[in-house]
């Protein structure tokens, strides 16, 4: 039974080390390539799609080729990557030159040297999912065995995502939390300005702020930021 706990170790390393999801999931593709290879004793690529709700999918890779193969895929949105994602399981190409299924990402790997690849979901937490993506450059490569093998690791590495997904979900919510303050710390400034200039409520203020945003097509807060901007600041200190 092969032994995982230098691979699980590499994978907190990981999540310790990474400043973001992108350099994770660098991080996380290199290591499966690494041990795909070292299953299949051939050289093995591997990228890794991380989808979450109303974010852009991210997308890492062990290298350059690894990332563009499966940005490919993901565009043509057919492939054994996209399959595994939908069906929630394992999906084999065995050789893209023979292959009846997915005729334009076959030529696309087919030119790009890659014969096999193999696409392994992994399990995350409602409202997000990923997807391994292994390429070999022979045909036949990913036996019944190391398919078991990217499996397991799929389970361990998927422990290690989720995580790191619930670290990047709280900086996101205190950056997006940062940001609605200082655009409402701007929105009350500009109020400020428009009620020395007319005299008026705060909520007259407002009215008229919004209104003007809505003319304009413009959002409130960036038409806010214009109009502080031509205030000079002694005058802001009082308005506020």
């Amino acid at each position: 039974m092969e032994d995982w706990s230098a691979d699980a170790e590499q994978l907190a390393d990981l999540l310790v080390a990474a400043e973001d999801i992108k350099v994770f999931l660098d991080g996380l593709a290199v290591l499966g390539a690494s041990v795909m290879s070292r299953v299949t004793e051939t050289r093995i690529e591997c990228a890794v799609t991380l989808e979450r709700r109303k974010r852009i999918s991210t997308i890492g890779g062990s290298s350059d080729k690894a990332m563009v193969l499966d940005r490919i895929e993901q565009t043509l949105g057919e492939g054994p990557c996209v399959e595994a994602l939908t069906r929630d399981r394992p999906v084999l190409l065995e050789d893209s030159l023979s292959s009846p299924q997915w005729s334009e990402y076959c030529q696309a790997l087919s030119a790009a040297g890659m014969r096999s690849t193999l696409g392994v979901p992994m399990e995350l937490e409602q409202g997000a999912s990923a997807v391994l993506n292994f390429f070999a450059p022979i045909p036949g490569s990913f036996s019944s065995r190391a398919v078991a093998s990217a499996l397991t690791f799929a389970g361990v590495a998927g422990k290690a995502l989720r995580l790191a997904v619930r670290i990047t979900v709280l900086n996101e919510n205190a950056a997006d939390l940062d940001a609605a303050m200082t655009n409402r710390s701007v929105i009350d400034t500009a109020c400020g300005v428009i009620i020395s200039q007319n005299r008026c409520t705060p909520q007259e203020a407002f009215d008229i702020l919004r209104k003007a945003s809505n003319d304009r097509n413009q959002k409130l807060h960036d038409l806010a930021r214009i109009l502080v901007a031509g205030v000079p600041a002694h005058q802001q200190a009082q308005e506020t």
